[in-house]
């Protein structure tokens, strides 16, 4: 049991990890400060000055989004990526992060609607089915929706920088016996 308690804590910090900095690679022309730094309230402060200024700037609002994230205001962060979805309705990158937060404050159906959002956009968004998984199967104890959710995430990353880990883990829920038999 403490094994699995230590695979579960591995992938929700990799949730957090993985939240905003998904598409760091993709965009690299992002300029946030990554989960893994301390976020400070200058840095938010700069980032709500540059959106006010160009509300009409998709990553603007993306960019508050990810610092208000990595200061873990998820609240704000939610309003901030309504924002800029408003602008870029189909960015799934933003999507997630929003599921994200809604997990952050505890809203796990509002989580799990945000990340099937996204994979109807695009269903071979790996992110979107890690993240599915883990709501699903640690904050809504569905492990058979997880496991399936994680399976699909190994079958789009099979070599994700958490991939070994959440293998153990599907395989560790798939073994167990459910509640009650």
């Amino acid at each position: 049991m403490k094994k699995s308690a230590a695979i579960a804590s591995m992938l929700f910090m990799a949730l957090g990890a993985f939240g905003c900095s998904q598409d760091k690679e993709q965009k690299s022309q992002v300029n946030y400060t990554p989960a893994t730094a301390p976020t400070t309230m200058m840095q938010v402060d700069q980032m709500q000055e540059a959106a006010k200024m160009a509300p009409k700037d998709a990553q603007a609002w993306i960019n508050l989004g990810n610092a208000f994230m990595d200061a873990q205001r998820f609240g704000e962060a939610v309003d901030a990526y309504q924002k800029a979805l408003a602008l870029d309705p189909k960015n799934v990158n933003v999507i997630v992060d929003m599921g994200t937060c809604y997990r952050g404050t505890g809203k796990f159906d509002k989580a799990v609607e945000q990340y099937r959002r996204a994979i109807k956009i695009d269903p071979n968004f790996p992110n979107a089915h890690r993240n599915l998984g883990v709501v699903l199967s640690y904050d809504l104890h569905d492990t058979v929706q997880g496991v399936k959710a994680f399976k699909k995430y190994l079958e789009l990353s099979p070599t994700g920088p958490d991939a070994d880990a959440i293998r153990q883990s599907v395989q560790e829920m798939s073994s167990a016996k459910p509640a009650g038999k």
